[in-house]
């Protein structure tokens, strides 16, 4: 048998920053409720990090956040109380680092213990961490294995069981779970087989290369030359749902990170893209340049912002709970309470408002939010279709690539992280495609 290789001091340096660092991002999820895109960004927990141990440090708080609940029922066997939030986050970091992560114990207890040592709060529970830890090595991969599937969190779940059903929030949940896969949508649509072929992806019925999750992105090949972006397989049914035309002028709002404004460029329209975020409209204009597509952006609220032109067609990926991501973004459950959904259906039906201002007579608009709730899709698109007058586009399930039974009943279509569940999942989203009178 081959010898374990020896860690070298600067790496055992490494790897203790960027556990100190996925520590800083638990505490600030659970405690201040905060979303990880908000801690990783400016000072924060991850401040003075090497790239590499940032990603690190993320991909540990991003998976004990998603076995969060599993890494508890572990830890409760262990101990006879729960200890405090840091203390508590040093062991089920741990925790996933030995049972999901599948890391060489011996490092990852010395570096749970040498953090509660570090911690005024928990440095009496070092000897804790040592014991319960040693023990998990043993014993707890037989356990892990049985425990069941981390549910949702109430004021999320109560809505959707009522939606869908107890057996389908369950695939949605165990969709959570299992993560995201990586997708990919090439510059080139007929090049995608090829892609696929070289990056050893799959290609999917929708036009996506799907890889494996993991991996350093910049280093794919393709990636340097522009030949594809990173975007969900659901998110990129927008555009496709759309069906932008070569020249058509086309309107893409909330365009931030610019997936979908790339896409419509490489359709060939003539693409106009607003977004009220200067920063993330730096990382559109950034993902242009890198894959030598155009479009005029504006960094404007769509709200108050006049078009000065009419437009042939639409998209408005407006503002959401984003729960139809939770697969990528398991911090939403707890940063979230639910308590602040009101404004935001008012938000989209008024975005809804002011972007059929600027299209055309006899235009298409394509709404579609990253929710598993109705109230942001399907009752959305039912109130505006009564406002406006308008009509749905028929899609067409066999050219876009999906299952029939993804075609809501009432207009629309409804995407769930479980369709595709037998090679990864998708984002959960609802889309539709209406016509502006003419």
């Amino acid at each position: 048998m081959a010898e374990t290789p020896q860690r070298t001091p600067k790496q055992d340096k490494s790897a203790f920053a960027a556990r100190e660092g996925a520590i800083g991002l638990l505490d600030g999820v659970l405690e201040d409720r905060l979303q990880l895109s908000e801690l990783t960004q400016g000072i924060g927990p991850l401040s003075g990090l090497a790239p590499a141990d940032k990603a690190r440090a993320q991909r540990l708080a991003t998976e004990t956040l998603r076995h969060l609940s599993r890494a508890d029922a572990l830890i409760e066997r262990y101990v006879d109380r729960m200890p405090p939030l840091t203390a508590l986050n040093v062991l089920r970091l741990a925790v996933i680092e030995l049972l999901v992560e599948n890391e060489a114990p011996h490092g990852v207890v010395d570096s749970a213990v040498t953090l509660m040592r570090r911690s005024r709060q928990s440095r009496r529970m070092s000897g804790l961490a040592n014991a319960v830890l040693r023990k998990v090595a043993v014993e707890g991969a037989d356990i892990w294995a049985e425990l069941p599937v981390p549910r949702l969190p109430k004021w999320l779940r109560r809505r959707i069981v009522h939606i869908y059903s107890e057996e389908i929030v369950q695939a949605i949940e165990a969709a959570h779970l299992a993560g995201a896969p990586l997708d990919l949508t090439p510059k080139d649509a007929t090049a995608a087989p090829a892609l696929a072929q070289t990056l050893g992806g799959t290609l999917l019925p929708t036009g996506t290369v799907r890889l494996p999750k993991g991996g350093q992105v910049s280093a794919l090949p393709g990636y340097e030359d522009g030949d594809w972006w990173v975007q969900d397989a659901g998110a990129a049914l927008a555009v496709r749902l759309l069906d932008p035309q070569q020249g058509e002028a086309v309107l893409d709002l909330c365009a931030a990170p610019g997936g979908k404004t790339m896409q419509l460029a490489a359709a060939g329209a003539e693409v106009t893209a607003v977004d009220a975020s200067s920063k993330r409209m730096a990382r559109v204009k950034e993902n242009l340049a890198r894959t030598g597509l155009h479009a005029e952006l504006i960094r404007a609220d769509i709200l108050e912002w006049e078009a000065e032109q009419f437009y042939d067609a639409i998209l408005l990926d407006a503002p959401c709970s984003a729960t139809g991501t939770i697969r990528r973004h398991p911090d939403l459950p707890f940063a979230k309470t639910g308590k602040d959904m009101d404004p935001l259906f008012e938000l989209q039906a008024a975005m809804i408002d002011r972007a059929l201002i600027a299209l055309k007579p006899g235009g298409r608009l394509v709404y579609c939010t990253c929710s598993l709730l109705t109230e942001e899709g399907e009752r959305q698109a039912k109130t505006a279709i009564a406002r406006h007058a308008l009509t749905e586009i028929t899609p067409d399930a066999k050219q876009l690539g999906i299952s029939p039974d993804w075609l809501h009943p009432g207009g629309g279509i409804r995407l769930r992280p479980d369709h595709l569940s037998e090679c990864g999942g998708m984002d959960g989203f609802f889309m539709i495609s209406l016509r502006k009178p003419g």
